[in-house]
């Protein structure tokens, strides 16, 4: 393996790690507020006991997060010195603040681990919301620093050197509110079904029902709205990339040939030596539609973009294909929720619509990898587009295998461990509400 490939694999293999331990980290404290808000209205002890456990669940993904993400921010500067010397000062801001955000999350979270019964509680609720908020704001920081390598903007690129840095123009780049917008409700997406099926699961076992169908319904909620909001946000997001990057979205539907009144490919095996796609389902005009709002617009294929300036395609277009089957099977899954809940009451107490969930607990965070597989697979080869490319950016500094394969156990480990006290915390649970259950009886 050379060290150009095993630097990309490293980044790849921690932000694949990061990610999904940054949404949980974004999102749960929501679900927790949730339930701290019903607690507090309605004295049902069962709402103050799904609250702790997931405030415990909220502590360990902070943590893990907290690590993950202070080696991705030194990953970026011995990976990628060349990357680091010349956009630092352009999209630093957006870093620096998303620090600011962390240590206001920290301080929060604080204050809600160790507040209970010690201060007021309106004001104990208040900060798990802050807890929420910032974590969400650090994610979008972070995402409007990635929308600047697919737009950079806030400079000008004259003779090799970057002048009249604007950081804030840097920031809002046209690229970060689309894809921020999308991030957001991935985060929503994929840990509201996780969360909705782990509780899922133990309402099919048989244990703690009256706990696991209140938590059940808070998560399911959040991931079932999220779930419908996302085609929407894809569809803004597909538009902004056909004006800014069409390279992109030609990989992720690998489409060859520019032509108008273009078909959505469905599916298919991506023939690039014969610029064709095999054994694909084909719905002609739509892929036009998508792009430019019009069934006869022309879309750019990538018989316009130098051979080597193209993305790889198969990875790009399976990725795509992926997260976008898995994100129509939560939608699917979603309709059939609110039917439950406004028209067939029965089948909230049926065991098929808690193993839809409990099946659907992987799809919402498959989808998130393969997505940020296609923005940052289809950004390729640069790690500026446009500007400066992947291959440039990477250290000198040999034995970067050796790097990636430390990083590699040490994320492995990382994960059985949190997987651990997942299921210890999960476990726990029962306990915990039975040992309430009786002092609310005495």
């Amino acid at each position: 393996m050379d060290d150009f490939l095993a630097a990309r694999l490293q980044m790849a293999f921690s932000l694949g790690f990061h990610i999904i331990f940054a949404c949980i980290g974004m999102v749960m404290p929501f679900f927790m507020s949730v339930a701290h808000f019903y607690w507090l209205k309605t004295k049902n002890v069962v709402y103050r006991d799904v609250t702790k456990a997931w405030s415990r669940g909220v502590a360990i993904f902070f943590a893990t997060g907290a690590v993950s993400g202070t080696v991705l921010s030194f990953e970026l500067g011995l990976l990628w010195p060349k990357f680091m010397e010349h956009a630092g000062p352009i999209f630093g801001m957006p870093f620096s603040l998303e620090g600011t955000a962390f240590f206001i999350e920290a301080i929060a979270l604080g204050f809600y681990l160790y507040g209970w019964d010690k201060i007021n509680a309106w004001f104990h609720w208040a900060t798990g919301v802050v807890v929420g908020i910032s974590g969400l704001l650090s994610g979008i920081l972070v995402v409007a620093a990635n929308s600047w390598m697919n737009s950079p903007s806030g400079f000008d690129y004259i003779n090799g050197e970057y002048l009249n840095i604007d950081p804030i123009k840097a920031m809002f780049n046209d690229a970060w509110f689309s894809q921020a917008l999308h991030m957001c409700i991935a985060a929503f997406v994929s840990t509201g079904f996780a969360v909705a099926g782990v509780h899922a699961l133990m309402i099919l076992r048989g244990r703690n029902v009256q706990f696991h169908h209140k938590a059940f319904k808070i998560a399911a909620i959040f991931g079932t709205v999220a779930a419908c909001l996302q085609p929407l946000s894809g569809d803004i997001s597909a538009k902004d990339i056909a004006k800014r990057q069409p390279e992109k979205l030609a990989a992720m539907e690998a489409h060859f040939h520019t032509e108008r009144n273009a078909p959505l490919i469905i599916g298919g095996i991506p023939d690039t030596a014969n610029s064709r796609v095999d054994y694909a389902i084909k719905i002609p005009g739509l892929l036009s539609f998508m792009a430019t709002g019009d069934f006869n617009g022309e879309v750019k294929g990538l018989d316009q973009v130098p051979k080597e300036d193209r993305p790889p395609v198969a990875i790009t277009h399976y990725a795509f294909q992926i997260m976008v089957g898995l994100g129509m099977a939560m939608v699917l899954i979603s309709v059939l929720y609110f039917i439950a809940l406004w028209k067939k009451k029965s089948w909230m107490e049926s065991k098929w619509l808690m193993k839809l969930f409990v099946i659907a607990i992987p799809m919402g965070f498959i989808a998130l990898e393969a997505g940020w597989t296609v923005t940052e697979v289809g950004r390729q080869p640069w790690i500026i587009r446009g500007i400066m490319r992947t291959a440039d950016a990477v250290t000198p500094m040999p034995g970067i295998a050796y790097s990636f394969y430390l990083f590699t156990a040490v994320y492995i480990s990382l994960s059985i461990i949190v997987s651990l006290l997942l299921y210890r915390q999960i476990t726990m649970v029962g306990k915990l509400y039975d040992s309430t259950a009786k002092d609310s009886e005495l």
